[in-house]
């Protein structure tokens, strides 16, 4: 008996990678151990924030080897892309994640004011090998409302349409006050369904940073939902929910595996 044997006994369907964790700074060490353990569960690697730029640049170019040659997307945040635009250094922050291996950046209008042309950015980025993704919402100015969402639907769409892979909907750090989070940290699933309307799941990352708001994401989408900004020491746990093998998960309809007699194929 083997775990994937006991899985399909068990009814868990094989599941493609949905959740796109996040590096704040976590040592290459770190990085390579949890990549040993739990590659095969990631849809990409987000070496977050800024802090692979000061970090010292010969451990920043191991992490990134070492996600790459298991075979795993390594992005950016937007945050940087943002401070880059803000100072007029945007083409170098570009040659620098094409350098060092970045296979996609993250751009962003949360904080910096800048008005960027899509088609143009994403051209540049293009030019450089790099993938692009457009994270919608605002990082400082609280929870979307319903009347702002028309227009940050509109912008999201300006993204794909020049070429951006993927709309990430914001939730920083902390999941509340922020995107689709009031300021309790309740997920306010009419905004949230209103997104993955416009665009569908598949090209949807929901930022979910903290245990009650990927629960809430998943509770809600069920399987098929992709997260973002879930810590690597974090990951399992979000699967084993994601597959209704989590105490709080195996009573939900929509993830409790469907049973030896009747296992599900992969969703």
């Amino acid at each position: 008996m083997t775990s994937g044997e006991l899985l399909r006994r068990l009814g868990v369907p094989e599941l493609p990678p949905r959740t796109t964790p996040f590096d704040p700074g976590y040592s290459p060490v770190e990085v390579e151990s949890h990549l040993a353990q739990s590659a095969h569960l990631m849809a990409g690697l987000k070496i977050s924030m800024a802090c692979w730029i000061i970090a010292d640049e010969g451990q920043t170019r191991r992490k990134i080897a070492a996600v790459r040659a298991a075979g795993i997307p390594v992005l950016t945040g937007g945050g940087p892309f943002e401070v880059a635009a803000a100072q007029g250094a945007l083409p170098a922050y570009l040659d620098l994640c094409a350098t060092l291996g970045v296979d996609r950046i993250e751009v962003g209008e949360g904080f910096a004011r800048c008005a960027l042309d899509p088609a143009h950015t994403v051209a540049m980025a293009h030019e450089r090998g790099l993938g692009v993704q457009f994270e919608v919402g605002d990082k400082h100015s609280g929870a979307m409302t319903a009347e702002a969402l028309d227009g940050c639907l509109a912008r999201a769409q300006e993204w794909l349409d020049a070429g951006a892979a993927y709309i990430v909907v914001e939730a920083r750090e902390s999941a509340a006050d922020v995107g689709v989070f009031d300021a309790s940290g309740r997920l306010e699933t009419t905004l949230a369904d209103r997104f993955a309307a416009a665009f569908g799941l598949e090209r949807l990352v929901f930022e979910a940073p903290l245990k009650a708001s990927q629960f809430a994401m998943l509770d809600h989408f069920g399987a098929a939902v992709q997260l973002g900004n879930v810590r690597l020491e974090e990951l399992l746990r979000v699967e084993i929910y994601r597959r209704g093998l989590h105490a709080d998960a195996f009573a939900k309809g929509r993830l409790r595996p469907a049973g030896p007699s009747e296992a599900a194929p992969a969703r």
